[in-house]
């Protein structure tokens, strides 16, 4: 019995380092992925990936039309984008 009580409550731990939401005043994630095509207009092949990072930002990998990879930090409440290793 007390192997299946200390398995629940490790099993519980990761719940609780589940990264906290994007801010309650933070834009729309549709209007910054206007933002973000916008911005790279016809150099955007595609939008590849869209990540809430546990840092407060979103992470987007995009493809450029010369088949480059494009990493962004972007700032949730503002839409800033700028580049991520």
């Amino acid at each position: 019995m007390r192997n299946l009580i200390a398995g629940a409550i490790l099993g519980a731990l990761p719940l609780s380092a589940i990264a906290a939401p994007p801010p309650a005043d933070a834009l729309p994630l549709s209007e910054i992925i206007a933002m973000i095509e916008a911005e790279h207009g016809d150099r955007l092949a595609y939008i590849d990936e869209v990540e809430w990072d546990d840092d407060g930002y979103w992470e987007i990998e995009l493809k450029d039309t010369d088949g480059q990879d494009v990493k962004l930090r972007v700032d949730p409440l503002t839409g800033a984008a700028t580049p991520r290793d």
